[in-house]
């Protein structure tokens, strides 16, 4: 497997991988699959500032992880938010570890505070892996998304990024 930084050509293997989060599950809150000319827009767009990977293994795009803005007001240049996917039939290759390693220390390289995640619940799976990067629970949101003709929990989870 092979770590590296985002290219615009990998937004039609992305949004591939990102499509069955959106239209299978409740982890994520969009409801319509973006197409791949949306995530070239997003790559740009969050390339300009944060590290945004893909892990490829045997020359094919098989996840993708990368940090964006915590939130929009001027206050939260320094914190961000933290997003990984892995193609639904490689998850548990070690992929997502790779992944979030290289955009954490990459984080820390840059400067960042503080970093965040959003977990839908329940997702005890995800809670784990965040947890064995050293984030941890820091409240819930009760009831926060509707997705699939239901309300959705969702966990908040913090890594400080200073030693």
């Amino acid at each position: 497997m092979l770590v590296r930084p985002v290219r615009l050509d990998d937004a039609a293997a992305i949004s591939g991988i990102y499509r069955p989060y959106v239209l299978d599950t409740d982890v994520t809150y969009e409801v319509v699959p973006p197409t791949a000319e949306q995530f070239a827009e997003r790559i740009k767009k969050t390339t300009e500032r944060y590290p945004y990977v893909v892990c490829e293994d045997g020359g094919e795009v098989i996840g993708y992880a990368y940090a964006s803005r915590a939130g929009e007001r001027a206050a939260y240049e320094y914190s961000v938010s933290m997003s990984v996917y892995v193609r639904q039939d490689r998850r548990r290759c070690g992929a997502a570890r790779a992944m979030y390693s290289v955009v954490l220390d990459e984080l820390k390289k840059r400067g960042f505070h503080t970093a965040v995640a959003l977990l839908s619940l329940p997702n005890e799976a995800s809670e784990a892996f965040h947890e064995s990067f050293g984030f941890r629970r820091v409240g819930i949101f009760h009831e926060m998304g509707w997705k699939h003709g239901a309300f959705h929990d969702q966990l908040l989870m913090e890594k400080p990024l200073w030693e």
